[in-house]
């Protein structure tokens, strides 16, 4: 028996969803959650932790007794096996990251540190040449300071702190910056140097190098995850007896 959906006067009917979904670009999210559930399908959790999750989902939606627990799933259209992976599909679902990635996440990090390292520098940017030098000559015979050349002279929202950048990642930069910083010692001061439609003075204050802290550890799972979700994503088909979704085929009875 098929199922009716009703919004203001409109009547959907289930066979209906899947072209909707598609209509409003909401399908990748579907194949998403379904893969997910999929792979965290043989995952179990403990009495400590399902009792957490459901307190903080009661706590979260405000239940406090049966009758607003009942009304809660007629909202949502929902039963209590459903309800009960909605709840702990974030424990689960981390888990099967920890189960999976946590012996990669090492080997990965040497991978990505340099791009993770963060970096304090000052920046002066300018579109003309001429002020550019003389601006570095006055930094480099200690005439004035990077800070009150920049709050004066930069044509960037670095001018507001005198010219002072960061902390930031690496790869935050523009490339040509980031390639001068990754060569620079601290204090080491950079000639002006053409990037893109500015002349840029840089100068490295600080390099911070990033370790392996559970942060950072919880950061890299979370990347190795979306790089396997993304490879599962692509194996999606559409397989239809008749005609693959079409989302101008929306059947609204």
């Amino acid at each position: 028996m098929s199922s009716i959906i009703e919004i203001g006067d409109h009547k959907i009917s289930d066979s209906a969803v899947l072209p909707l979904l598609a209509k409003y670009g909401m399908l990748p999210q579907l194949f998403r959650e379904v893969i997910i559930e999929q792979a965290i399908a043989d995952i179990t959790c403990n009495p400590e932790e399902r009792n957490a999750a459901y307190s903080r989902f009661y706590q979260n939606n405000q239940i406090a007794n049966d009758e607003q627990m009942k009304s809660w799933l007629r909202q949502n259209g929902m039963d209590s096996e459903q309800l009960e992976y909605l709840i702990l599909r974030d424990i689960k679902l981390e888990k099967f990251k920890q189960e999976t990635w946590d012996n990669k996440v090492e080997s990965y990090f040497l991978q990505v540190k340099n791009q993770l390292d963060k970096v304090v520098y000052s920046l002066i940017r300018t579109k003309n040449i001429g002020i550019a030098q003389e601006l570095f000559f006055r930094i480099q015979d200690r005439e004035n300071s990077f800070a009150e050349l920049a709050k004066k002279y930069s044509q960037g929202a670095e001018a507001e702190t005198g010219g002072l950048i960061g902390p930031v990642e690496l790869s935050t930069p523009h490339p040509q910056i980031g390639q001068i910083l990754k060569a620079s010692k601290p204090g080491q001061l950079w000639p002006p140097t053409q990037v893109g439609e500015w002349v840029v003075i840089v100068r490295l204050e600080k390099y911070l190098s990033c370790e392996l802290d559970p942060p950072t550890r919880q950061r890299l799972r979370n990347d190795l995850f979306q790089q396997w979700l993304m490879t599962q994503m692509q194996t999606v088909k559409f397989i239809s007896e008749s005609t693959p979704v079409n989302s101008e085929q929306v059947s609204i009875i």
